[in-house]
């Protein structure tokens, strides 16, 4: 069993800015996770933090002491939805250990909430150090510890530290990278999940890049077979493939696993709507690409970034013809999402309505014509042009930017690329800061919450988890 904790920007930095206050005493806090519970990975996603104020605590530079009534609020919660909690300390001193007075405190603590919430889920102890790294260790129900393996901070930066590694590099396929990145940046590709929902035009290039790169292990989804059409932009496809009528992940897959580069490779050629099993693989990756044109796929994504805490790059093109057998308007955009922040609903990518329209034109597809007569469907354009040449560019803007996300390499700071238009026939790029992009109150809200019995807040997931669990 792998453990892993992961943290929202906006959670992150209340927590330094409490706990490292500039007085170089320790201080303290804790957090009420959500979960992600598999056969192989344990994750804790932060939700919601109390701050222990600083009056109500023994501080010194190496030991705190405070009063748990604070806690309770949260023990009532853990109780109810089978939240994890997590003590989150300073060590101003910079050791890099639990202290003897650590394992007192901690023993004492979860001894307590263990009696509280009557179950045997984990719970979970941090320390951040000055230089705003963290690590911590795992609470079994009789207080056996383990360590965390991983953690993971989302923000307009992406932290990921590994306590848990196993170096099985090929420094020699990977020394280009190496040589731009660094060491350290190469090492991290070896050790993330990604996950690519969309294999087509813009995802099977994204992928190329990815394998290349020295990525560890990608997940594949997409539910459609290659066809003749697609020939001209999925890389990696050949004419046997589309008259055999092969899945797009299943060539892809086969593809990549030839490269021999040591990438791990899982597919589903499903519909994200249709497997429950399929999106707790994308909830257990450490980023996600989503290269889908449908407006419900995208907001799941959103959705599903949100409450497991995971960056999200998305990627969409449109091509306007003029009528007279040329094009008028070649524009690609790729976003950036950071739960708690702004989504892709909030940046006016979609509406509700818009939602709504897909969503009935994907639960009724035989009836798409008379849905679309009675006006219950909406723009929806179910044969978007594509050229593998601008799909191409905006997937290598989208990998790079990735690549800046985990070792900054632009001049100006991250959040300034939120949101990144490249309009071909203009000739310019056009960059929104986060800044400037109307953040989601609903999904503000929604940060960190895991796996609950209603899968993600959806009903037609929730009745799905049941039917699949059963």
């Amino acid at each position: 069993m792998q453990y892993q904790l992961s943290i929202s920007g906006i959670h992150y930095e209340q927590l330094k800015q409490h706990l490292y206050p500039g007085d170089n005493l320790e201080a303290v806090a804790v957090a009420l996770c959500g979960r992600l519970d598999t056969l192989t990975l344990h994750k804790l996603v932060v939700h919601e933090i109390a701050l222990i104020p600083y009056s109500e605590c023994e501080r010194t530079s190496d030991f705190v002491s405070w009063k748990t009534d604070r806690v309770r609020s949260l023990l009532e919660k853990a109780l109810k939805y089978n939240y994890a909690i997590l003590k989150i300390h300073s060590h101003p001193g910079g050791y890099e250990q639990f202290s003897s007075l650590d394992d007192d405190s901690d023993s004492s603590l979860f001894s307590s909430v263990f009696g509280w919430t009557d179950n045997d889920s984990i719970h979970a102890s941090s320390i951040m150090l000055p230089c705003g790294r963290i690590f911590g260790r795992i609470f079994h129900a009789d207080l056996r510890t383990e360590p965390i393996d991983r953690v993971s901070v989302v923000s307009h930066t992406i932290s990921i530290w590994n306590f848990a590694t196993t170096e099985n590099a090929d420094l020699e396929i990977g020394k280009r990278t190496a040589q731009t990145f660094g060491d350290a940046t190469f090492s991290l590709l070896k050790h993330l999940t990604i996950g690519v929902i969309g294999c087509s035009g813009t995802g099977s290039p994204v992928i190329e890049q990815l394998v290349r790169l020295g990525v560890g292990k990608i997940v594949l989804v997409d539910p459609d077979k290659v066809e003749l059409k697609n020939l001209n932009r999925i890389l990696n496809t050949k004419r046997e493939d589309a008259v055999g009528k092969k899945s797009k992940v299943d060539v892809l897959k086969k593809a990549i696993q030839g490269f021999e580069l040591g990438t791990e490779v899982k597919s589903f050629a499903n519909n994200l709507y249709d497997d429950i099993t399929c999106l707790k693989q994308l909830a257990a990756c450490d980023i996600l690409f989503g290269c889908v044109d449908s407006v419900d796929g995208r907001d799941l994504l959103n959705r599903l970034s949100t409450y497991y805490v995971i960056p999200y790059f998305d990627l969409g093109i449109k091509l306007e013809a003029d009528g007279k057998g040329g094009i008028s308007k070649i524009v690609g955009t790729v976003h950036y999402i950071l739960p708690g922040k702004s989504s892709l609903m909030s940046r006016g990518m979609y509406d509700a309505e818009d939602l709504k329209a897909a969503g009935l034109l994907r639960m009724h597809p035989e009836q798409f014509s008379e849905l679309v007569k009675n006006s219950y469907i909406k723009n929806i354009n179910v044969n978007r042009p594509a050229v593998i040449s601008v799909n191409m560019m905006i997937a290598a803007y989208a990998v790079n930017e990735f690549l800046n996300r985990v070792h900054p390499y632009k001049v100006e700071p991250c959040l300034e690329y939120a949101q990144t238009t490249i309009d071909l026939t203009e000739g310019c790029f056009i960059h929104r800061s986060e800044t400037k992009l109307k953040e989601d109150d609903f999904l503000a809200g929604k940060v960190g919450k895991g796996d609950l019995k209603m899968f993600l807040d959806l009903v037609e997931l929730s009745t799905l988890q049941n039917e699949q669990l059963d």
